[in-house]
């Protein structure tokens, strides 16, 4: 099999080597050179399967030394592991040798710390990287942090998750898929020969009730439609940066994470424009929200801390809390409630409304006022058809949005019905 180069249409830029994206879409059977001097390579052979293979030469020779396969081993991880060998040979050392040595020797504490050096890059927020950390370093460590990666068995995995797995099960489930991927890493590195103990379908399925027959999947609690006016009345009322935030997030349909960590640079109030980056963004693409004409007014009015970036900054000048709107909410609830009212609760499940689900209460006023629901679900910001449609769906749909956001604020402000 030769070597084959991709072509110009998918390279990427000179001497940048491979993407993550070309990786993953390449199907043709070959060699795709990385070309950053490690002599990384991807094979792929005729059923499909990705092998990450480098070229080094030791004592004279060259050789071939085998990284892992795809998409286990990612290209980020294979780049890692190639630089490491390179370095071995440079010091005079066989990575064959080298890694022999330490079969069998690395600790399940060992190999979190040498998987999270390469995943937490993956993560576009803090949060997510201490959620990794924090349920292994809470759950997992207490019970397998010292034993090596191949001495860790089924049994082991099922003390972990068996004390949550009824009582969190969410928890308890990202647990597991956190360390099934640890386990993956290893066994690719060469630190692990047995099957990965924290593997589900066919290993741990057997042993615990499934997931879905012990727990109900709870949404976000919504402000019903016909209570909408009379909520965002009582939310114009109430002081604080909190509360502007919570009326922007309501006219625009934005998530909190987004419209806390809005900075003045990315909005222009002449365009009536926000355009939020695509590493603050869920789906990691920018998202471009054209203001509706309060939601301008409201920017506008809002006062500005020199040397805080913020447009929604908290006392002390950094971000807003990611529980400050929600405490909004809980304190309209109560105020509704002491002057003997039910207050602001949602339709089905009969909880008080949430930030979050003030997203679905545009979804249920866009979809029973006859919106497109391409239109509708691009304001939310949702991925919207498979990948072909999106690519041949080259706008966003700005001025239909904006005009669509410009009738929902009418509907908040009692300017109009909530439905035709």
């Amino acid at each position: 099999m030769g070597d084959i180069f991709v072509t110009a249409s998918t390279k990427p830029k000179p001497n940048s080597g491979l993407t993550a994206a070309f990786v993953s879409k390449a199907r043709e059977p070959g060699k795709y050179h990385d070309g950053k001097g490690t002599g990384l390579y991807l094979r792929i052979d005729k059923a499909g399967r990705k092998q990450w293979v480098q070229r080094v030469v030791v004592g004279g020779k060259r050789v071939e030394l085998g990284l892992g396969s795809y998409p286990i081993c990612t290209l980020a991880m294979a780049r890692e592991d190639a630089l490491e060998n390179k370095r071995m040979v440079r010091n005079g050392k066989d990575p064959r040798v080298e890694r022999n040595k330490h079969k069998g020797n690395m600790t399940f504490a060992n190999a979190v710390d040498r998987y999270l050096e390469i995943k937490l890059k993956e993560f576009r927020n803090d949060k997510h990287r201490k959620q990794w950390r924090s349920t292994l370093d809470n759950y997992a460590m207490p019970v397998i942090g010292h034993l090596s990666m191949e001495a860790v068995m089924v049994q082991d995995v099922l003390r972990i998750l068996e004390p949550i797995w009824l009582t969190k099960t969410e928890t308890a489930k990202r647990l597991r898929g956190r360390i099934e991927k640890v386990f993956d890493w290893a066994i690719v590195a060469n630190h692990r020969k047995s099957d990965n103990p924290a593997r589900y379908k066919g290993f741990l399925s057997e042993l615990l009730p499934k997931p879905e027959k012990i727990t109900k999947t709870r949404h976000h609690a919504a402000l019903t439609l016909k209570d909408a006016p009379r909520w965002w009345d009582a939310l114009a009322r109430r002081g604080g940066n909190s509360a502007r935030a919570l009326q922007f997030l309501c006219l625009t349909a934005a998530r909190s994470g987004e419209v806390r960590g809005m900075t003045w640079d990315e909005v222009d109030l002449d365009e009536a424009l926000w355009v939020i980056p695509a590493d603050r963004m869920k789906a990691g693409r920018e998202h471009r929200v054209p203001l509706p004409d309060q939601a301008v007014k409201l920017l506008r009015d809002l006062p500005r801390l020199e040397g805080s970036a913020f447009v929604f900054f908290a006392p002390q000048g950094g971000m807003l809390s990611d529980m400050s709107l929600s405490a909004v909410m809980r304190k309209m609830q109560k105020s509704e409630e002491q002057t003997g009212g039910v207050g602001y609760l949602d339709a089905r499940s009969g909880r008080p409304a949430v930030p979050h689900g003030l997203r679905s209460t545009f979804r249920d006023w866009a979809a029973e006022n006859g919106y497109d629901h391409v239109l509708a679900e691009l304001a939310l910001a949702h991925t919207v058809g498979s990948e072909v449609e999106r690519a041949y769906r080259r706008t966003d749909m700005l001025s239909r949005r904006r005009a669509m956001l410009e009738d929902w604020s009418e509907v908040l402000n009692g300017q109009s019905s909530p439905s035709n």
